[in-house]
């Protein structure tokens, strides 16, 4: 029987590398959904190219081009995520969450009852979300992997026993691609500069988090809400390299690594055959890298961003709400070069202290209409200041 899956965000960079990992598979897994925001184009072509007969469209001028070009292509088009029922009326074996931004959080939320497995690349949601992505989980005996690298490389490690004996975990960043450039030169980075990932190929967004490390501060967020570990037993070490993705020290004396190469379809892969015996074909171990690690203590006089993480309360609140929102407004102002990279950094920290957000690190998400409600006061607030 074929395993049955959906996308979430399917043209998306880690959409498609799933697609292009299953398309040497077809003849043993069947894909049910695919979505999109706005690229109608890809999502129709990848919709006849894996001969998937529903889709999810969510802007209306895009889904209104789709609806008409899919008229005689017997392709389901839906403009939102109320249907899920009706496109999965049963459970299917395996969704991926790959919509980037704090819009996947809904749809992330409200799949997890249709699956028997969900892999969960959103950040924002587990950021945000995740005590009503937890309580989603466990409600609908649903199975969760992460597929971030460094959060699928803490999962691969550690057994249901393990997770007790966790002294410290540390993940890992490359510094992207500031790591060696003197702190007096940060005045002259251009968009362009701050675009060139040495290691990675992703998204604009996430790569200019990645030259701030304000990704590594999520990682930790995230690190801490999916294995129950408090802050101050989770650090950051710079990798210019990114081969180790995660370090787990156990309280009996053992401390393990995971390594792999920089590309993230070896953990989509994993996550998509978790306990299986299928097999990827990849390079053998890299011994000049294993004998140069190179692993240190982030700079913070460089990274000052990573200093967040010791504002941050011990439990989820609503305040990482405003620290995702506060990010993705100034990031999309840099990209936009309404803002210099310098600039960039220095807002992000005095608006995320502003004294009105503070009282939200006191508040438990309890809605994802709560989430988003104050998605639109930080956005609404920041435009009152003039940025």
């Amino acid at each position: 029987m074929k395993k049955k899956i959906a996308i979430l965000g399917s043209t998306s960079s880690i959409g498609k590398s799933l697609l292009d990992i299953i398309k040497k598979d077809k003849k043993n897994i069947k894909v049910e959904l695919l979505t999109a925001n706005t690229n109608y184009k890809d999502l129709i072509n990848q919709a006849k190219k894996f001969n998937v007969k529903n889709i999810i469209i969510t802007d209306l001028k895009s889904f209104k081009k789709t609806k008409i070009l899919c008229k005689n292509k017997k392709i389901n088009v839906f403009n939102n995520f109320k249907n899920l029922k009706k496109i999965l009326p049963k459970k299917i074996d395996y969704v991926m969450s790959a919509i980037s931004g704090l819009g996947g959080l809904l749809p992330t939320h409200n799949i997890i009852n249709r699956t028997k497995v969900i892999a969960i690349a959103n950040k924002e949601a587990i950021v945000c979300g995740w005590p009503l992505i937890k309580k989603e989980l466990k409600k609908n005996k649903t199975k969760f992997i992460p597929v971030d690298s460094e959060h699928f490389s803490i999962f691969s490690l550690l057994n249901d026993k393990d997770i007790n004996n966790i002294e410290k975990i540390y993940i890992t960043a490359s510094g992207g691609p500031f790591m060696n450039l003197p702190k007096n030169q940060f005045k002259k980075i251009k968009l362009d500069d701050a675009l060139k990932h040495p290691n990675w190929i992703m998204g604009k967004k996430i790569t200019i988090d990645s030259a701030t490390l304000m990704n590594k501060v999520f990682e930790v967020i995230e690190a801490k809400n999916i294995f129950n570990i408090d802050y101050k037993n989770i650090s950051i070490l710079t990798h210019p390299k990114s081969y180790v993705h995660a370090i787990i020290k156990f309280k009996k004396g053992l401390t393990k690594f995971l390594i792999h190469e920089p590309d993230m379809k070896i953990p989509i892969y994993n996550s998509i055959y978790y306990q299986t015996g299928k097999s990827l074909k990849n390079k053998p171990l890299d011994f000049a890298t294993l004998n140069n690690l190179n692993l240190k203590k982030v700079q913070e006089n460089k990274f000052p961003l990573v200093r967040l993480l010791n504002k941050l309360p011990k439990k989820s609140s609503l305040f990482e709400t405003v620290l995702i929102t506060v990010n993705d407004y100034l990031v999309f102002k840099f990209l936009e070069k309404k803002i210099n990279f310098q600039k960039l950094i220095k807002l992000i920290h005095k608006i995320s202290n502003l004294r009105e957000f503070q009282k939200f690190k006191k508040i438990r998400p309890k809605s994802i209409n709560q989430i988003y409600n104050l998605r639109n006061y930080v956005h609404l607030k920041i435009q009152s200041l003039g940025v």
